[in-house]
């Protein structure tokens, strides 16, 4: 039997790595946002993927959940007196993987493969795979602008008003041959939805069409585990960027932007008001996840509540 999760950024990291315990490693595939890549000093970065790959191996500094332990700096600290950008800190060790990334994507490999590579190399064995192989990128209209992904979250530091959010090359993109495989594996028991932003981490890889279309047809239940706590956010803009697009902090908008595809949803027991809303089964649960306990917590919750349901009928 084998559980597939979709995860993007720090939140999704934190189950990500309960399910790695809970699981054997081996039945675990999880497809990570890319729509957060970037070019930065020639570089081909993808912070989603790194952040995992980091947090699952044992080399993630856990006070930022980004980026690794014990970094250095010295790379950076030398940009700026030759007229180089530091907004966006790339640590020395880090380097080395947005480094050979790009020296390989050059040579024709796919992210796939490689991705697939650097968690083997750093003792995964688990399934990390990239939503796609294609090129999307989230951009925001903002009060000051239309901003790349990573200009709005690390150089303003997510303080613009949001407008409107779209994800550009995601109707051209399909999802990767092994995320379509992994989707139509006969022993798929379970697909969880991690508490990532749902507009800028989970809402890219589900505007790819082929890869919406595979979770409505997958065979398995589908399940999210809410990404608020009390109606907010534990850590980044989630909370901020629904007000700004007119929604209320609430469970509710994101369960109904799933709707179509889930089968239940674990909601925060802080959020049990919002329970008699949701026109599914729903599972309450403590979803905050301070300690590694929680996160094995959160995960054995979530994997036994998706194992009771069942696939809902929707009308063609």
């Amino acid at each position: 039997m084998s559980v597939l999760a979709l995860t993007g950024g720090v939140g999704g990291a934190k189950l990500a790595l309960g399910l790695y315990h809970v699981l054997p490693p081996a039945q675990l595939s999880l497809v990570v946002n890319t729509a957060d890549d970037m070019r930065h000093l020639g570089l081909c970065v993808s912070p989603d993927i790194d952040t995992l790959i980091y947090t699952l191996a044992g080399l993630v500094n856990t006070q930022t959940g980004w980026g690794r332990q014990n970094e250095t700096w010295s790379f950076m600290q030398a940009l700026p007196a030759l007229g180089g950008t530091d907004w966006f800190r790339l640590g020395d060790a880090d380097l080395a993987m947005h480094v050979l990334r790009t020296q390989r994507l050059s040579h024709g490999e796919s992210l796939t493969e490689i991705t697939l590579d650097f968690g083997r190399r750093l003792g995964l064995h688990a399934s990390v795979l990239p939503m796609t192989d294609d090129i999307v990128a989230t951009r925001l209209q903002t009060e000051i602008g239309e901003l790349d992904f990573q200009d709005y979250f690390v150089a303003h530091r997510c303080q613009p008003a949001v407008q409107r959010i779209r994800y550009e090359g995601a109707e051209q993109a399909q999802p990767s041959a092994a995320v379509v495989q992994a989707l139509r594996d006969p022993g798929l028991e379970a697909v969880l939805l991690c508490p990532s932003n749902p507009w800028l981490s989970l809402a890219p890889m589900l505007a790819l069409p082929a890869l919406r279309q595979a979770l409505r047809d997958c065979h398995a239940p589908v399940v999210a585990v809410s990404p608020l706590v009390g109606g907010k956010a534990v850590k980044g803009p989630t909370d901020k960027v629904m007000a700004e697009l007119g929604l209320p902090a609430s469970a509710l908008p994101v369960a109904q932007m799933y709707a179509d595809f889930l089968d239940g949803f674990v909601l925060d027991t802080r959020d049990a008001a919002v329970q008699s809303e949701l026109e599914m089964p729903v599972c309450l649960e403590d979803t905050l996840m301070h300690t590694l306990d929680d996160r094995l917590r959160v995960a054995r919750s979530a994997l036994a509540f998706a194992r009771q349901c069942s696939k809902r009928r929707r009308t063609p």
